[in-house]
């Protein structure tokens, strides 16, 4: 693109997002039921001196969160703001998918493990920041960029990514076997 500021001519690259941007892997939804009113952007909402850059999705204290991705539990980690939290990288290691305020890891988790997508890696809980009575997950997406780091990427909304997960009316969803398993599956608390 070309600008003329007075009789100065500048060029200035424009590139578009999506040419930046790495192929986001088929994602699933990070918990069992898909609810498409509940979903909304709130990427950009304030919240206690920052932009929220994630979406939270209300759930019960103890609701199995799965994987979204095939993909490696890059980091484990426990903050003040973020509470019990989880890090996954997708296969080619460009996303990462943020999950916080859980109440417990799903047993034997740990770094360094290989997940696939629909696999319960934690639970819904209100640790950290969250209002305790409010037990939801905070989902987020990121680009890791060249350095592979779990932390300080580029945050992409997830809630266009997220809506496209969601199945059309009457099909199958995709996490339908990851809900029966989660179902089955009997976590102490």
């Amino acid at each position: 693109m070309r600008i003329a500021l007075g009789v100065l001519l500048f060029t200035i690259p424009v590139i578009s997002a999506a040419a930046e941007r790495p192929v986001l892997p088929d994602i699933g939804y990070p918990l069992a039921e898909v609810k498409p009113k509940e979903l909304r952007s709130q990427f950009n909402d304030h919240r206690r001196g920052h932009t929220h850059h994630a979406i939270d999705l209300m759930r019960r204290r103890g609701t199995p969160v799965m994987a979204v991705t095939d993909g490696v539990i890059r980091k484990l980690y426990r903050s003040r703001s973020g509470g019990i939290s989880v890090y996954l990288f997708d296969g080619s290691e460009e996303y990462c998918f943020f999950y916080a305020h859980l109440d417990h890891y799903a047993n034997n988790l740990h770094e360094g493990q290989e997940v696939h997508k629909g696999d319960v890696i934690a639970y819904v809980g209100s640790t950290g920041n969250a209002k305790r009575s409010s037990p939801h997950l905070h989902f987020a997406v990121s680009l890791t960029g060249p350095a592979r780091r779990w932390s300080g990427g580029v945050a992409i909304d997830p809630y266009p990514i997220l809506l496209a997960s969601v199945p059309p009316p009457g099909s199958a969803s995709p996490t339908e076997t990851a809900s029966s398993v989660a179902a089955a599956e009997t976590e102490p608390r």
